[in-house]
């Protein structure tokens, strides 16, 4: 069988909000959720395109192959195009007064004869009869529909034997159209079903129908083509006209078509429709075939009242009495006899088919692997195995089962995801909590840390005030010999150069200090960064003054600072001048050291230096009341 590139369904990504509705709803497992893709995909070979995916996504994610391009191509070929209409119009376009309305806007669209599919009906129905007669202990199932027909190819092929060997009614219509206008007249079905598209594709390599549009594609290009009901005249459709086959859309119509009887007594056909239905129709069919004894007339959908290729899917028994009443007033034109002679002379024709098994089935994973399953989603005991169906399965084992396969994911289950969603919840609460709790912390480091910034500017600028007073001049400087603090004093001392820069500068910060002093003070300052060791009380004329000059590594190699004295002002004259000055500079010192804490780079290292400065200062004093 030729099969179209383009998948019957699929799903856009772009628009997929992983909701899982196909993956629950999909009747034969077709849709797979894999851990390392984002979202689930359909799997071609697996879709039996019944279309409840479609139905199903809320968020119109998933799609059907498109054939409304391929159908306009035909319609402006210049040849005749014949459209076959399935008798589901009557439940689809309640909204238009007549389906003779309906008629005139198809034609309107450009086909040149619109035949309905209920004479096919009849005519299968027939057939069906015909072959349920002759059966003498066979029993088989009806092949109307295409998602029922791939169901049992893929995943009962051993129920092919007991498939109806007939063509759907789709199709005999299609045969008699080319036998009445010749194979140079393209055909075009439309109707509710999805499916039909691949269906068209397996008869005549594709050519006995050449197009196949639901009644949304036809809806859409009536609005393309801005075809409205009060724009057209009424037209009935191009016989051979149908009978019976009008109740096709009712899942038991194609039985009552072939006069077969309907009483759970007499009867020897039985009707199941809906996906729960005909799936335990096929499994019972295939296991007790020899008890029930039974033929099955299955529809994958409740009647094509409903098909996936429809607006709505909604007001089933609304949709049936409008299919009752549209079978009536059909049946009441009809011309009994004309149909009888039509009947007879396309029943000639040949309406067998074969079916070709397409085994799908996945085998059973080991138990081993279903039980590690369960036990992931909370489900390690039987008493804990739920069986709520919200993930769309029989059972926790079955879902289990699909998990293990490949097909599903563990999140689709309601009581893990839920379990999970506490479990995060409570993580969520305790991280809550710790975070508070970090911020409150915080907080706190942020208004201590403030407090004591702002203490330690208030100590910074008091002591710089006071250094500021001091009469004996402080310097501190880096390792590139510029000055990183200096007080008044020492501006005083250095001279008119100093004064104009420190205008500029504050305290003289960055200055390079060679071009302050002489070059031999300067020698002093790098033999200190140096060497690390102190030059102590050094006694140096410097413009007509005599400075007194103690230079003290800070950090090694990297700070030093020095304490000038000029020697020939007031304050150091005289004995009692002098021992007066030592105690000012000793405690002087002491709040110069508290200063190095706050400018250097290190409050231990820099106290180091001024304790040593202050130990030197000292043992000189001490040195000279001594002698």
């Amino acid at each position: 069988m030729p099969r179209s590139k383009v998948p019957i369904l699929r799903i856009d990504d772009s628009r997929c909000k992983n909701s899982y509705s196909c993956v629950r709803v999909c009747p034969v497992n077709a849709i797979e959720v894999r851990p390392h893709k984002e979202h689930p995909t359909i799997v071609p070979e697996r879709c039996v395109g019944c279309g409840l995916c479609y139905v199903s996504c809320s968020p119109r994610a998933i799609e059907f192959r498109d054939s409304k391009d391929e159908v306009k191509k035909l319609l402006a070929s210049g040849k005749k195009v014949a459209a076959l209409i399935e008798p589901s119009i009557a439940s689809e376009f309640d909204d238009i007064t007549d389906y003779r309305k309906l008629v005139a806007m198809i034609r309107k669209l450009g086909f040149s004869y619109v035949h309905e599919v209920s004479f096919g009906v009849d005519l299968v129905a027939a057939k069906y009869a015909d072959l349920f007669s002759k059966s003498e202990g066979k029993y088989y199932v009806t092949a109307n529909c295409p998602a029922i027909v791939k169901i049992i190819e893929k995943y009962h092929p051993e129920m092919i034997p007991n498939l109806a060997p007939l063509v759907s009614p789709m199709i005999a219509t299609a045969m008699v159209v080319r036998e009445i206008y010749g194979e140079d007249v393209p055909v075009v079905q439309i109707g509710p079903c999805i499916d039909a598209k691949d269906e068209a594709l397996m008869y005549r390599s594709g050519k006995l129908i050449e197009g196949v549009l639901t009644f949304i594609e036809l809806r859409q290009l009536f609005e393309e083509f801005k075809i409205q009901e009060r724009l057209v005249k009424m037209s009935d459709f191009d016989p051979p006209f149908g009978n019976w086959g009008a109740l096709y859309p009712v899942p038991a119509g194609i039985i009552q078509a072939g006069g077969l009887k309907r009483d759970m007594i007499s009867s020897r056909v039985i009707t199941a429709s809906g996906k729960e239905d005909i799936l335990e129709a096929i499994n019972d069919f295939d296991k007790f075939t020899d008890t029930i004894k039974h033929h099955f007339n299955l529809f994958f959908c409740h009647g094509c009242l409903l098909g996936p290729g429809m607006e709505q899917h909604t007001e089933k028994f609304r949709r049936r009495a409008l299919v009752s009443r549209y079978t009536e007033k059909r049946i009441a034109a009809l011309d009994l006899k004309q149909w009888q002679e039509d009947m007879e002379k396309w029943l000639q024709l040949d309406f067998s088919r074969t079916f070709t098994p397409d085994d799908q089935r996945i085998p059973e994973p080991p138990e081993e692997s279903v039980n590690e399953v369960l036990k992931i989603i909370g489900k390690a005991t039987q008493s804990e195995e739920l069986d709520c169906g919200a993930c769309g399965y029989k059972s926790c084992r079955d879902f289990a089962s699909t998990v293990a396969k490949g097909l599903a994911v563990p999140e689709m289950c309601h009581t893990f995801n839920l379990r999970n969603k506490q479990e995060y919840i409570e993580t969520l609460r305790q991280t809550n909590r710790k975070l508070a709790e970090t911020k409150k912390a915080l907080k706190e480091s942020e208004e201590i840390a403030l407090r004591e910034k702002e203490m330690a500017q208030s100590a910074s600028d008091m002591l710089n005030n006071m250094l500021d007073k001091l009469p004996t001049g402080v310097v501190i400087v880096d390792n590139n010999l510029k000055i990183l603090h200096s007080n008044r004093s020492f501006i005083n001392i250095i001279g008119e150069d100093a004064r104009a820069i420190s205008e500029i500068i504050p305290g003289l910060s960055g200055a390079d200090i060679k071009t302050l002093i002489p070059f031999s003070v300067y020698n002093m300052f790098t033999y200190v960064m140096k060497e690390d060791e102190p030059v102590v009380s050094k006694d140096i004329h410097f413009e007509e003054r005599m400075l007194n000059i103690s230079i003290f590594p800070i950090k090694k190699n990297r700070i030093c600072g020095a304490v000038i004295r000029d020697l020939y002002s007031p304050e150091v004259q005289g004995e009692e001048v002098i021992n007066r000055v030592s105690e000012v500079i000793e405690k002087n010192l002491e709040m110069v050291q508290k200063i190095g804490f706050l400018l250097g780079e290190g409050a231990s290292e820099t106290e180091q230096m001024l304790n040593s400065i202050i130990e030197s200062y000292r043992r000189r004093s001490n040195a000279k009341n001594n002698g």
